[in-house]
Protein backbone atom coordinates (compact mmCIF):
# COMPACT_ATOMS: atom_id res chain seq x y z
CA UNK A 1 0.00 0.00 0.00
CA UNK A 2 2.78 2.45 0.90
CA UNK A 3 4.67 1.68 -2.32
CA UNK A 4 1.51 2.22 -4.35
CA UNK A 5 0.85 5.54 -2.58
CA UNK A 6 4.44 6.67 -3.15
CA UNK A 7 4.20 5.77 -6.83
CA UNK A 8 0.89 7.63 -7.13
CA UNK A 9 2.37 10.78 -5.59
CA UNK A 10 5.38 10.66 -7.91
CA UNK A 11 3.16 10.20 -10.92
CA UNK A 12 0.87 13.06 -9.82
CA UNK A 13 3.93 15.28 -9.87
CA UNK A 14 4.61 14.13 -13.41
CA UNK A 15 1.10 15.20 -14.44
CA UNK A 16 1.59 18.62 -12.88
CA UNK A 17 4.75 19.12 -14.90
CA UNK A 18 2.77 18.34 -18.01
CA UNK A 19 1.35 21.88 -17.92
CA UNK A 20 4.78 23.37 -18.63
CA UNK A 21 5.08 25.19 -21.96
CA UNK A 22 5.35 22.85 -24.92
CA UNK A 23 8.59 24.50 -26.06
CA UNK A 24 10.22 23.75 -22.73
CA UNK A 25 9.10 20.14 -22.79
CA UNK A 26 10.31 19.40 -26.27
CA UNK A 27 13.55 21.40 -26.30
CA UNK A 28 16.57 19.66 -27.80
CA UNK A 29 15.43 16.06 -27.31
CA UNK A 30 13.63 13.35 -29.23
CA UNK A 31 11.04 10.98 -27.74
CA UNK A 32 12.40 7.44 -27.46
CA UNK A 33 11.01 3.91 -27.20
CA UNK A 34 13.10 1.06 -25.81
CA UNK A 35 12.75 -2.40 -24.32
CA UNK A 36 13.96 -3.86 -21.01
CA UNK A 37 17.17 -5.81 -21.51
CA UNK A 38 17.66 -6.89 -17.88
CA UNK A 39 16.21 -6.53 -14.40
CA UNK A 40 19.15 -6.20 -12.01
CA UNK A 41 19.41 -7.61 -8.50
CA UNK A 42 17.81 -4.62 -6.77
CA UNK A 43 14.98 -4.08 -9.26
CA UNK A 44 16.76 -1.65 -11.60
CA UNK A 45 15.66 -1.81 -15.25
CA UNK A 46 18.43 -1.88 -17.86
CA UNK A 47 17.05 -0.66 -21.19
CA UNK A 48 17.94 -1.77 -24.70
CA UNK A 49 19.14 1.72 -25.62
CA UNK A 50 22.70 2.81 -24.82
CA UNK A 51 23.64 5.77 -22.67
CA UNK A 52 25.63 7.28 -25.52
CA UNK A 53 22.57 7.14 -27.80
CA UNK A 54 20.34 8.85 -25.23
CA UNK A 55 22.81 11.72 -24.87
CA UNK A 56 23.17 12.05 -28.64
CA UNK A 57 19.40 12.49 -28.87
CA UNK A 58 19.59 15.68 -26.84
CA UNK A 59 19.13 14.51 -23.26
CA UNK A 60 21.66 15.87 -20.73
CA UNK A 61 22.52 15.23 -17.11
CA UNK A 62 20.24 17.44 -15.03
CA UNK A 63 17.24 17.14 -17.36
CA UNK A 64 14.01 15.58 -16.14
CA UNK A 65 12.76 12.75 -18.35
CA UNK A 66 9.12 11.74 -18.53
CA UNK A 67 9.16 7.94 -18.52
CA UNK A 68 6.17 5.73 -19.28
CA UNK A 69 6.21 2.04 -18.31
CA UNK A 70 3.20 -0.27 -18.23
CA UNK A 71 0.84 2.69 -18.53
CA UNK A 72 2.46 4.59 -15.66
CA UNK A 73 4.18 7.92 -16.38
CA UNK A 74 6.73 9.22 -13.90
CA UNK A 75 9.41 11.90 -13.72
CA UNK A 76 12.99 10.69 -13.56
CA UNK A 77 15.99 13.04 -13.40
CA UNK A 78 18.71 12.15 -15.92
CA UNK A 79 21.78 11.46 -13.77
CA UNK A 80 25.04 9.55 -13.74
CA UNK A 81 24.82 7.81 -10.33
CA UNK A 82 22.13 6.50 -7.97
CA UNK A 83 23.27 8.92 -5.25
CA UNK A 84 22.46 11.87 -7.54
CA UNK A 85 18.89 11.76 -6.18
CA UNK A 86 17.51 11.50 -2.66
CA UNK A 87 16.73 8.11 -1.15
CA UNK A 88 13.40 6.78 -2.40
CA UNK A 89 13.37 8.87 -5.60
CA UNK A 90 13.27 7.58 -9.16
CA UNK A 91 16.11 8.20 -11.59
CA UNK A 92 17.25 7.60 -15.14
CA UNK A 93 20.92 6.66 -14.85
CA UNK A 94 22.89 7.24 -18.05
CA UNK A 95 26.32 5.64 -18.44
CA UNK A 96 28.17 6.66 -21.60
CA UNK A 97 31.17 4.41 -22.25
CA UNK A 98 33.33 3.11 -25.07
CA UNK A 99 32.76 -0.35 -23.58
CA UNK A 100 29.44 -1.67 -24.98
CA UNK A 101 28.88 -3.78 -21.87
CA UNK A 102 28.93 -0.65 -19.68
CA UNK A 103 27.20 1.83 -22.04
CA UNK A 104 23.68 1.79 -20.60
CA UNK A 105 20.46 3.49 -19.55
CA UNK A 106 19.18 2.21 -16.19
CA UNK A 107 15.86 3.18 -14.60
CA UNK A 108 15.87 2.82 -10.82
CA UNK A 109 14.85 4.05 -7.39
CA UNK A 110 17.73 5.15 -5.15
CA UNK A 111 17.69 2.73 -2.19
CA UNK A 112 14.54 1.16 -3.63
CA UNK A 113 13.16 -1.42 -6.04
CA UNK A 114 11.63 -0.04 -9.23
CA UNK A 115 10.49 -3.34 -10.74
CA UNK A 116 8.45 -4.19 -7.64
CA UNK A 117 7.21 -0.60 -7.16
CA UNK A 118 5.85 -0.55 -10.71
CA UNK A 119 4.38 -4.03 -10.21
CA UNK A 120 5.91 -5.48 -13.36
CA UNK A 121 8.00 -8.28 -11.83
CA UNK A 122 8.59 -10.31 -8.69
CA UNK A 123 11.97 -11.33 -7.27
CA UNK A 124 12.70 -14.77 -5.86
CA UNK A 125 15.70 -15.20 -3.56
CA UNK A 126 17.86 -18.22 -4.45
CA UNK A 127 20.55 -20.12 -2.61
CA UNK A 128 22.64 -20.61 -5.76
CA UNK A 129 24.60 -17.83 -7.43
CA UNK A 130 23.65 -15.05 -8.24
CA UNK A 131 21.17 -15.33 -5.36
CA UNK A 132 18.03 -14.05 -7.11
CA UNK A 133 15.66 -14.46 -10.09
CA UNK A 134 13.15 -11.98 -11.53
CA UNK A 135 9.86 -13.21 -13.07
CA UNK A 136 7.51 -10.90 -14.93
CA UNK A 137 4.06 -10.58 -13.35
CA UNK A 138 0.91 -11.58 -15.21
CA UNK A 139 0.28 -9.29 -18.14
CA UNK A 140 3.93 -8.31 -18.60
CA UNK A 141 6.89 -9.90 -20.36
CA UNK A 142 10.28 -9.02 -21.78
CA UNK A 143 8.59 -7.29 -24.73
CA UNK A 144 7.42 -4.48 -22.41
CA UNK A 145 8.01 -1.07 -24.03
CA UNK A 146 9.46 1.93 -22.19
CA UNK A 147 8.79 5.42 -23.61
CA UNK A 148 11.02 8.38 -22.74
CA UNK A 149 10.26 12.03 -23.51
CA UNK A 150 11.65 15.33 -22.25
CA UNK A 151 9.88 16.43 -19.08
CA UNK A 152 11.81 19.58 -18.23
CA UNK A 153 15.06 20.68 -19.83
CA UNK A 154 17.57 21.38 -17.05
CA UNK A 155 14.87 20.92 -14.42
CA UNK A 156 17.23 19.02 -12.12
CA UNK A 157 20.46 20.82 -13.00
CA UNK A 158 21.08 22.50 -9.62
CA UNK A 159 20.35 19.37 -7.59
CA UNK A 160 22.48 17.29 -9.93
CA UNK A 161 25.46 19.58 -9.47
CA UNK A 162 25.18 19.39 -5.66
CA UNK A 163 24.97 15.60 -5.71
CA UNK A 164 28.04 15.03 -7.86
CA UNK A 165 30.39 12.59 -6.18
CA UNK A 166 33.56 11.26 -7.80
CA UNK A 167 35.39 8.23 -6.43
CA UNK A 168 38.43 6.31 -7.58
CA UNK A 169 39.10 2.60 -7.09
CA UNK A 170 42.87 3.15 -7.31
CA UNK A 171 44.73 3.15 -3.97
CA UNK A 172 47.34 5.63 -5.20
CA UNK A 173 44.65 8.24 -5.82
CA UNK A 174 44.19 8.58 -2.04
CA UNK A 175 47.73 9.39 -0.78
CA UNK A 176 46.43 11.27 2.27
CA UNK A 177 44.32 8.37 3.56
CA UNK A 178 45.48 5.45 5.67
CA UNK A 179 44.69 1.96 4.40
CA UNK A 180 41.85 1.79 6.92
CA UNK A 181 40.36 5.06 5.68
CA UNK A 182 40.74 3.96 2.07
CA UNK A 183 38.79 0.80 2.98
CA UNK A 184 36.17 2.95 4.77
CA UNK A 185 36.94 0.89 7.89
CA UNK A 186 36.44 2.46 11.31
CA UNK A 187 35.39 1.91 14.89
CA UNK A 188 31.92 3.19 15.74
CA UNK A 189 32.66 5.16 18.88
CA UNK A 190 29.52 7.22 19.46
CA UNK A 191 27.87 7.69 22.85
CA UNK A 192 26.91 4.45 24.57
CA UNK A 193 29.06 2.12 22.46
CA UNK A 194 31.59 0.01 24.33
CA UNK A 195 35.24 0.73 23.48
CA UNK A 196 36.27 -0.97 20.23
CA UNK A 197 33.17 -3.19 20.12
CA UNK A 198 31.56 -2.21 16.82
CA UNK A 199 33.20 -1.50 13.46
CA UNK A 200 31.94 -0.75 9.96
CA UNK A 201 33.67 -1.17 6.62
CA UNK A 202 33.54 -1.78 2.92
CA UNK A 203 33.59 -5.46 1.97
CA UNK A 204 36.71 -7.37 3.08
CA UNK A 205 36.07 -10.05 0.43
CA UNK A 206 34.32 -8.52 -2.59
CA UNK A 207 36.99 -7.07 -4.91
CA UNK A 208 34.54 -4.89 -6.89
CA UNK A 209 35.75 -1.55 -5.48
CA UNK A 210 39.35 -2.67 -4.90
CA UNK A 211 39.32 -2.18 -1.15
CA UNK A 212 38.90 -5.76 0.05
CA UNK A 213 42.57 -6.41 0.87
CA UNK A 214 42.88 -3.27 2.98
CA UNK A 215 39.56 -4.02 4.67
CA UNK A 216 40.53 -7.61 5.50
CA UNK A 217 43.83 -6.45 7.00
CA UNK A 218 41.98 -3.90 9.13
CA UNK A 219 39.50 -6.56 10.28
CA UNK A 220 42.44 -8.72 11.33
CA UNK A 221 44.17 -5.89 13.21
CA UNK A 222 40.96 -5.05 15.10
CA UNK A 223 40.47 -8.67 16.16
CA UNK A 224 36.96 -8.88 14.72
CA UNK A 225 35.15 -12.09 15.66
CA UNK A 226 31.59 -11.67 14.36
CA UNK A 227 30.42 -10.20 11.06
CA UNK A 228 27.08 -8.99 9.72
CA UNK A 229 27.43 -9.11 5.91
CA UNK A 230 24.49 -7.21 4.47
CA UNK A 231 25.40 -7.64 0.79
CA UNK A 232 26.02 -11.31 -0.03
CA UNK A 233 24.47 -14.70 0.36
CA UNK A 234 26.83 -17.42 1.60
CA UNK A 235 27.54 -18.91 -1.81
CA UNK A 236 28.40 -15.56 -3.40
CA UNK A 237 30.51 -14.56 -0.40
CA UNK A 238 32.56 -17.75 -0.47
CA UNK A 239 32.88 -17.57 -4.24
CA UNK A 240 35.00 -14.41 -4.31
CA UNK A 241 38.53 -15.01 -5.55
CA UNK A 242 40.93 -15.60 -2.66
CA UNK A 243 38.16 -15.91 -0.06
CA UNK A 244 39.63 -18.99 1.62
CA UNK A 245 42.93 -17.19 2.24
CA UNK A 246 41.36 -14.21 4.02
CA UNK A 247 41.29 -13.60 7.76
CA UNK A 248 37.59 -12.95 7.27
CA UNK A 249 36.93 -16.56 6.18
CA UNK A 250 37.61 -17.87 9.71
CA UNK A 251 35.10 -15.54 11.41
CA UNK A 252 31.48 -16.05 12.47
CA UNK A 253 29.62 -14.46 9.56
CA UNK A 254 25.93 -14.13 8.79
CA UNK A 255 25.41 -13.47 5.07
CA UNK A 256 22.07 -11.70 4.72
CA UNK A 257 21.90 -10.76 1.00
CA UNK A 258 19.71 -7.71 1.72
CA UNK A 259 18.25 -5.32 -0.83
CA UNK A 260 19.05 -1.61 -0.75
CA UNK A 261 15.43 -0.72 0.10
CA UNK A 262 15.49 -0.35 3.88
CA UNK A 263 11.68 0.02 3.95
CA UNK A 264 11.13 -3.40 2.33
CA UNK A 265 9.87 -6.23 4.52
CA UNK A 266 12.72 -8.55 3.52
CA UNK A 267 15.26 -5.91 4.52
CA UNK A 268 13.58 -5.37 7.90
CA UNK A 269 13.33 -9.12 8.54
CA UNK A 270 16.96 -9.61 7.53
CA UNK A 271 18.08 -6.76 9.76
CA UNK A 272 16.33 -8.37 12.72
CA UNK A 273 18.01 -11.69 11.93
CA UNK A 274 21.39 -9.98 11.75
CA UNK A 275 20.91 -8.20 15.07
CA UNK A 276 19.96 -11.48 16.75
CA UNK A 277 23.13 -13.00 15.33
CA UNK A 278 25.27 -10.21 16.80
CA UNK A 279 23.62 -10.57 20.19
CA UNK A 280 24.28 -14.33 20.28
CA UNK A 281 27.97 -14.09 19.30
CA UNK A 282 31.08 -12.50 20.73
CA UNK A 283 32.56 -9.17 19.68
CA UNK A 284 34.27 -7.23 18.35
CA UNK A 285 31.64 -6.93 15.63
CA UNK A 286 31.81 -5.79 12.01
CA UNK A 287 28.94 -4.53 9.85
CA UNK A 288 29.58 -4.20 6.12
CA UNK A 289 27.89 -4.21 2.74
CA UNK A 290 29.82 -3.61 -0.49
CA UNK A 291 30.92 -0.01 -0.04
CA UNK A 292 30.11 0.26 3.65
CA UNK A 293 28.05 3.30 2.74
CA UNK A 294 24.28 2.83 2.39
CA UNK A 295 23.17 -0.46 3.98
CA UNK A 296 26.03 -0.48 6.49
CA UNK A 297 25.52 3.24 7.10
CA UNK A 298 21.83 2.84 7.89
CA UNK A 299 22.36 -0.27 10.03
CA UNK A 300 25.16 1.34 12.03
CA UNK A 301 23.08 4.48 12.52
CA UNK A 302 20.18 2.48 13.95
CA UNK A 303 22.52 0.85 16.49
CA UNK A 304 24.13 4.20 17.34
CA UNK A 305 20.70 5.66 18.03
CA UNK A 306 19.77 2.63 20.15
CA UNK A 307 22.86 3.10 22.31
CA UNK A 308 22.20 6.79 22.96
CA UNK A 309 24.06 8.75 20.28
CA UNK A 310 22.81 12.20 19.33
CA UNK A 311 21.69 13.08 15.81
CA UNK A 312 24.86 15.12 15.34
CA UNK A 313 27.02 12.13 16.31
CA UNK A 314 25.14 9.78 14.00
CA UNK A 315 25.33 12.08 11.01
CA UNK A 316 29.01 12.88 11.64
CA UNK A 317 29.90 9.17 11.66
CA UNK A 318 27.82 8.57 8.53
CA UNK A 319 29.58 11.39 6.69
CA UNK A 320 33.07 10.01 7.37
CA UNK A 321 32.32 7.64 4.48
CA UNK A 322 31.75 10.58 2.13
CA UNK A 323 35.01 12.13 3.23
CA UNK A 324 36.85 8.83 2.68
CA UNK A 325 35.37 8.20 -0.75
CA UNK A 326 34.65 11.64 -2.16
CA UNK A 327 36.45 14.23 -0.04
CA UNK A 328 33.17 15.87 1.05
CA UNK A 329 33.93 18.22 3.92
CA UNK A 330 31.91 19.56 6.86
CA UNK A 331 30.68 23.09 6.28
CA UNK A 332 30.05 22.71 2.55
CA UNK A 333 26.65 22.86 0.86
CA UNK A 334 27.21 19.38 -0.54
CA UNK A 335 27.80 17.96 2.96
CA UNK A 336 24.52 19.41 4.24
CA UNK A 337 22.57 18.16 1.22
CA UNK A 338 23.89 14.60 1.65
CA UNK A 339 23.01 14.54 5.35
CA UNK A 340 19.54 15.90 4.71
CA UNK A 341 18.73 13.69 1.73
CA UNK A 342 20.33 10.45 2.95
CA UNK A 343 20.80 9.46 6.59
CA UNK A 344 18.55 12.09 8.19
CA UNK A 345 15.77 11.20 5.76
CA UNK A 346 16.32 7.44 6.07
CA UNK A 347 16.15 7.45 9.86
CA UNK A 348 13.16 9.78 9.93
CA UNK A 349 11.34 7.46 7.55
CA UNK A 350 12.29 4.30 9.47
CA UNK A 351 11.33 5.81 12.82
CA UNK A 352 8.21 7.53 11.39
CA UNK A 353 9.24 10.93 12.74
CA UNK A 354 9.51 14.40 11.21
CA UNK A 355 13.00 15.36 12.34
CA UNK A 356 15.80 13.30 13.89
CA UNK A 357 17.17 16.39 15.65
CA UNK A 358 14.05 16.81 17.79
CA UNK A 359 13.50 13.18 18.70
CA UNK A 360 14.49 10.76 21.48
CA UNK A 361 16.51 8.60 19.11
CA UNK A 362 17.20 5.83 21.64
CA UNK A 363 13.48 5.33 22.24
CA UNK A 364 12.71 5.59 18.53
CA UNK A 365 15.36 3.00 17.70
CA UNK A 366 14.04 0.60 20.33
CA UNK A 367 10.51 0.98 18.96
CA UNK A 368 11.86 0.35 15.46
CA UNK A 369 13.58 -2.88 16.55
CA UNK A 370 10.35 -4.05 18.17
CA UNK A 371 8.52 -3.22 14.95
CA UNK A 372 10.87 -5.28 12.77
CA UNK A 373 10.47 -8.30 15.03
CA UNK A 374 12.93 -8.25 17.93
CA UNK A 375 11.67 -8.90 21.44
CA UNK A 376 12.58 -6.64 24.37
CA UNK A 377 14.78 -9.43 25.71
CA UNK A 378 16.64 -9.60 22.39
CA UNK A 379 17.04 -5.83 22.33
CA UNK A 380 18.43 -5.86 25.88
CA UNK A 381 20.89 -8.61 24.89
CA UNK A 382 22.00 -6.60 21.86
CA UNK A 383 22.51 -3.49 23.97
CA UNK A 384 24.52 -5.48 26.51
CA UNK A 385 26.81 -6.74 23.76
CA UNK A 386 27.33 -3.34 22.19
CA UNK A 387 27.86 -1.58 25.51
CA UNK A 388 30.47 -4.00 26.84
CA UNK A 389 34.13 -3.08 27.35
CA UNK A 390 35.82 -6.06 25.73
CA UNK A 391 39.40 -4.81 26.03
Amino acid sequence: MMKALRLALICMLALLLAVLPVAALAENAEPIEAGIREIQKYGNLVLTISGTSLLEMGYEYGDIASVTIAGQTCDMPVVSNYSDVDNGNMLCRVIASDNPDEDAVILAINMGDLASTLGIATKTTLEEDPGFRWDYNEGYDDALTVSIAMGEKGGYADEYMIHQLVRSEVREDYPDLTDEQYANFRNVATTGMGPYVLYRSSSPVNPMINRNREADAAVNAAGIRTVMNLADNEETMKGYEGYAETYYSDLDVIALNLSVDFTAEDFRAGLAEGFRFLASHEGPYLIHCTEGKDRAGFTSAVLECLMGASADEVTADYMVTYANYYGVQLGTEQYDVIVRSNIAKSLATAFDIENIYDADLAAEAEDYLLEIGLSREEIDALKDCLGTDIQ
